[in-house]
């Protein structure tokens, strides 16, 4: 048998070795080589997809007009559960077991979900309010035992600027769990008031009084009409009750202007405005 002679300064065992290490890395590559190329592929691919996906998603919520902030947040969620599904693609070409990885983001899932279960619950109301719109940024409302201005509705929580300007944050679930009242719905209001008069005050000329008033304020509508009546027949007063119909934004100046108005009518007119009063009779006992 012939054999190569060995060069002087050359070990045989590192050239075996090397041959050995050679003839593993090429069979790694021809195993694993197109497995990486196709995860790779799958990746790209995968990313263009879930963007493609998410545009359509975005330009939909457009279309349907839902809020700015609810589409942006679906949209972002959209792409990060496609890409998920694309990495896990990705993996299984690689030969990875992946039913481990679903496993633990299960786990992990479940973990943070029971650790956040407050904020979702938060997250949810705030889904259903950007959807359904019981208000708007601008209305003046009443949720959450807050009543004010909305100056911004969040995923999370309602930014409300009370009357006296304070800024108060409202958890969605608070706003969603209770009664709702949207005092801007509308585009008219009526403005409930009452006045008192004396039992011995002309009751036909106050009702004058308050007419005259109504009809003489542009603020106050034509249709519906204004209510002017007696409304009880109180221990120390004759109680009218005056409800005219208002554009929605003038409700609170018709209603501190009238306040005034029928005072200074009422007092040049001589009718009494009385005050809560009782009589009291003594009996001498012989």
């Amino acid at each position: 048998m012939l054999t190569l002679p060995i060069q002087e300064g050359q070990n045989p065992d590192v050239s075996g070795q090397a041959a050995e290490l050679a003839a593993t890395a090429k069979q790694m590559l021809l195993t694993y080589g197109p497995r990486v190329v196709a995860a790779l592929v799958i990746l790209v691919v995968g990313w263009f997809v879930a963007k493609t996906v998410t545009g359509l998603v975005r330009r939909g919520m457009a279309r349907a007009s839902l809020d700015k902030t609810l589409s942006r947040f679906l949209s972002n969620l959209t792409f990060m559960l496609l890409m998920t599904f694309v990495v896990l693609a990705a993996i299984s070409k690689l030969g990875v077991e992946t039913a481990s990885f679903i496993a633990v983001l299960g786990a992990a899932g479940f973990s943070v979900g029971f650790a956040l279960q407050g904020s979702l619950s938060n997250f949810a109301a705030g889904v259903m309010i950007l959807i359904f719109r019981p208000f708007r940024s601008g209305d003046f409302i009443e949720a959450g035992g807050t009543t004010g201005e909305v100056a911004e509705v969040g995923i999370f929580s309602t930014v409300l600027l009370t009357p006296d300007n304070k800024r108060v944050l409202v958890s969605n679930a608070a706003i969603t769990s209770g009664n709702i009242t949207n005092f801007s719905a509308m585009e008219t209001r009526r403005v409930d008031m009452r006045f008192g008069i004396g039992y011995g005050d002309d009751l036909r000329h106050a009702k004058q009084v308050l007419e005259s008033l109504m009809a003489a304020d542009p603020r106050v509508l034509k249709e519906p009409s204004c209510t002017i009546a007696v409304g009880e027949l109180g221990e120390s007063s004759v109680n009218l009750v005056c409800r005219p119909w208002v554009k929605s934004p003038d409700y609170w100046a018709v209603f501190f202007d009238t306040q005034e108005k029928v005072k200074l009518a009422f007092d040049e007119a001589g009718i009494s405005i009385p005050y809560p009063q009782r009589d009291v009779h003594l009996h001498q006992v012989a």
